[in-house]
């Protein structure tokens, strides 16, 4: 037998389907990657809800206006738990920015970011100068600890980053 035959005889694998023989050249891995188009900007602060909203409306001339609250799975099972939301619509700006709890009424939305209190959302349509003082004015609101910058792509429960992805497709 030529050399080149035997090397490709011991590459290939046989398997058999169904009483027929099947050569298995390739495998090819479909890889699933969402697209996470948006921007999340993690908030702490001791405040209500509202409250904070009413602040940075204020420092910030936002016009946050409460809305219906966000339903999402926190335990598989479990009934949905509700998380507080507010919504933001500048007429000015392509963008929509969202501020939501992290803490609903049975757990929290990401639970590895438990420290976060609310999350402000806006989809990827504000530059990065817009962003890094979208985050220094929040960060000069006294009543806010702390405002920082997540990037969504490295949030570990998948599926809750998708619930915030949905939020822009209604």
């Amino acid at each position: 037998m030529h050399y080149l035959q035997q090397n490709f005889i011991q590459r290939v694998s046989n398997c058999t389907f169904t009483g027929a023989k099947v050569m298995i050249l390739n495998r090819k891995f479909l890889k699933f990657e969402i697209d996470l188009d948006f921007v999340l900007i993690a908030v702490t602060t001791s405040l209500k809800d509202y409250r904070i909203c009413y602040l940075i409306n204020k420092y910030l001339n936002f016009n946050f206006t409460k809305t219906e609250d966000l339903e999402a799975e926190v335990n598989a099972g479990e009934p949905l738990a509700t998380f507080s939301q507010y919504q933001y619509n500048p007429k000015s700006a392509r963008s929509t920015f969202y501020f939501i709890a992290n803490k609903g009424s049975d757990g929290y939305l990401l639970p590895e970011m438990r420290k976060a209190d609310y999350f402000l959302m806006t989809k990827n349509n504000i530059d990065e100068n817009e962003l890094d003082n979208l985050v220094s004015s929040l960060n000069k609101v006294a009543e806010i600890v702390a405002a920082v910058k997540i990037d969504p792509k490295k949030i570990k429960s998948r599926e809750k980053s998708l619930i915030l992805a949905q939020i822009f497709e209604v």
